[in-house]
């Protein structure tokens, strides 16, 4: 139940009600953002709650048991503060939603309705949709350690132990903002940057990160295509990748000690051919 203070009760027994929506966004590079549907800007607390930014909600979704809590925020791209390219960068996905119900004409007279984070954000054209998770979606997230043949953990992290160090490069060429060629790659063998990550130190897509999806010679190929545009004498560091394979481990990084998975785990096909001698399964140990 929503403990409402006195005025804000008093407003909502009176007659008519002067009540707004208002979403306040913390992004994941700390950025504050606010919107409401009311025809003027509110300021709350400090923040500026943009008025006229064309967003619209739909109806809300609660559950008294553990089920997700979901409701679905539309919108077009005429917010200066709301980018297309920060869209496609990702600096929304999974940001602090806080949906506030405000006396429009009393700012100060106000009770938050839902806290959560956005999930699923898909444009198309110059409008925006974003999911606003409640917060029990969390419990649908894995949780623990995955009994599977390859690593679970993520390279470089503390599991995982290896020392990343990035490579520093410029761009020379890039196409399409996908395909670049970057100075001081060559050193190294071909694929040694396959499934590493690519991070922008200058330029329009400075503070981005990226996955990279082919490395051969000084030519990176991206997963997708960057949000602004990628220029000759764009500053970048590279991080090498990892296929989460045992062989890649031991022999790439000699990190074998340190491999979080089970490389040795016998298949159904193992587990269901049954013992024999001179076989594959011989009813001894493996690996």
């Amino acid at each position: 139940m929503k403990q409402l203070d006195a005025d804000l009760a008093a407003h909502l027994t009176g007659g008519a009600t002067t009540l707004a929506w208002c979403w306040k966004l913390a992004r994941r590079d700390g950025a504050l953002l606010g919107f409401t549907d009311h025809d003027r800007d509110l300021v709350i607390d400090g923040v500026t709650f943009e008025a006229a930014a064309g967003i619209s909600a739909s109806a809300m979704e609660s559950h008294a048991a553990l089920q997700t809590d979901n409701l679905e925020v539309e919108g077009a791209l005429s917010s200066l503060r709301i980018d297309e390219a920060d869209l496609m960068a990702g600096l929304y996905d999974d940001a602090d939603v806080e949906l506030w119900r405000v006396n429009w004409a009393a700012p100060d007279q106000r009770v938050l309705m839902r806290k959560g984070h956005l999930g699923e954000v898909t444009r198309s054209g110059a409008s925006f949709r974003a999911e606003l998770r409640g917060l029990a979606h969390r419990l649908n997230e894995p949780r623990g350690r995955l009994f599977q043949y390859t690593c679970d953990a993520d390279l470089g992290d503390a599991r995982c132990g290896v020392d990343l160090t990035a490579t520093s490069g410029e761009v020379t060429a890039a196409t399409d903002n996908r395909l670049l060629t970057v100075t001081g790659l060559e050193s190294v063998d071909d694929g040694w940057f396959t499934r590493g990550r690519i991070g922008f130190t200058s330029g329009a897509n400075e503070g981005v990160t990226a996955e990279v999806k082919r490395h051969a010679g000084d030519a990176l190929e991206l997963w997708q295509a960057l949000p602004r545009g990628i220029a000759a004498g764009d500053t970048v560091e590279v991080t090498p990748g990892c296929d989460k394979s045992f062989a890649t481990c031991r022999a790439k990084f000699s990190n074998g000690g340190n491999f979080r998975g089970c490389p040795h785990m016998p298949g159904n096909d193992y587990v269901l051919s049954g013992v024999t001698e001179g076989g594959t399964n011989d009813g001894g140990k493996r690996g």
